[in-house]
């Protein structure tokens, strides 16, 4: 059986899958999008499925140690199967409409994710500029990324306010 080639190839397409997911690892959405045939869970969350499609690597392992090839087979196709339905997802998710809620928590939960996007750009302009804050050579240099990374750690704090904000007033709509 060459079930150690599988499993590196699928350990391999989990790895691009987490590279891929890992920004929209936290965000949500109003509905879940997959069907309950596909994933079991039923999060929000981008993060949920990752972990899912984990656990079904780790029990495809498992049945590959035990010689269970009717469980490989089945599990391999699943998994398959997720991380391609993921990486359509992951691939789409900017596009994506919302589910049609209320108005109310429509509007909310697309605060939310616009919220969500700006504090994924704010952290990724901070790294930025701490790194390149790790390799100023001059004072001057030095002293505006400084600069620069205080008020991009500021946006962000007030972001992250925002996004705490948005999140009570959708508990108490949901409710």
């Amino acid at each position: 059986m060459k079930s150690a080639a599988l499993l590196q190839r699928l350990e391999q397409q989990l790895a691009v899958l987490r590279q891929q997911a890992a920004p929209l690892a936290q965000h949500a959405t109003v509905s879940p999008r997959f069907d309950r045939h596909l994933f079991r869970t039923r999060s929000t969350h981008m993060q949920a499925y990752v972990d899912e499609i984990a656990d079904n690597m780790q029990a495809l392992r498992h049945a590959a140690d035990n010689n269970s090839l009717a469980q490989v087979v089945w599990l391999a196709e699943h998994l398959t199967a997720q991380i391609a339905a993921l990486t359509r997802e992951s691939a789409v998710w900017s596009l994506r409409e919302w589910d049609h809620a209320s108005p109310a928590v429509a509007r909310w939960q697309r605060k939310r994710l616009q919220h969500q996007d700006y504090e994924r750009r704010l952290l990724e302009m901070q790294q930025q500029r701490e790194q390149r804050l790790s390799q100023a050579t001059t004072l001057a240099e030095q002293q505006q990324l400084h600069n620069e990374v205080a008020a991009l750690a500021a946006r962000l704090a007030r972001c992250r306010s925002a996004l705490d904000n948005i999140e009570r007033v959708l508990a108490q709509i949901t409710r």
